[in-house]
């Protein structure tokens, strides 16, 4: 697929932990086929002021999380274009969005980012600044709760390894997308 080719409408979810390269990934997708990246921590950040999530439980909070990013998907889609997702996923989600998608004539396509190799891992979140207005900054300590807290995904979807490089990633979900 070249650069200008837009595979059919698609919703591409890209999951993982924070530090395995989910946002790198899809913002060089979005670029590569000229779609939508809608970045959950972005999202977050931008209502963060307004203090609505300080007042929401956990599960409050996921489906506010959740429902937004779900409507940016069908407001793409409804315009018939694709939509990638930058986020934590589970299989509930996958679900809803496979839902969301098939109803709208789209395929869901998952893409689940990992690093295989743990202190290399560690390295990409420690001390790393993203600068994302309103949102915290990610430690360790935050990754290892995600780690308990998303049980690990039993849907279909590609695994890319964020110790390969991020050019042999691209393609791998370049050729899983076409």
């Amino acid at each position: 697929m070249h650069a200008t080719e837009t595979p059919a409408k698609q919703v591409i979810a890209f999951t993982g932990l924070p530090g395995t390269g989910k946002s790198t990934l899809s913002e060089r997708l979005a670029r590569t086929i000229r779609a939508p990246a809608f970045a959950g921590d972005w999202m977050l950040g931008a209502i963060t002021p307004y203090r609505i999530l300080h007042h929401l439980d956990r599960d409050a909070y996921i489906s506010l999380y959740d429902s937004i990013l779900e409507t940016l998907v069908v407001r793409q889609l409804m315009l018939d274009q694709s939509a990638i997702t930058d986020g934590i996923l589970n299989d509930a989600t996958a679900a809803r969005l496979g839902a969301i998608a098939a109803e709208h004539g789209a395929k869901l396509r998952i893409v689940e980012c990992v690093c295989s190799d743990l202190d290399l891992h560690r390295s990409r979140v420690d001390g790393r600044v993203r600068g994302i207005p309103g949102w915290h900054e990610i430690d360790w300590d935050h990754v290892e709760r995600m780690r308990t807290e998303y049980p690990p995904l039993t849907v279909e979807r590609l695994q890319v390894d964020a110790v390969d490089p991020v050019d042999a990633n691209l393609r791998t979900v370049l050729d899983y997308l076409a």
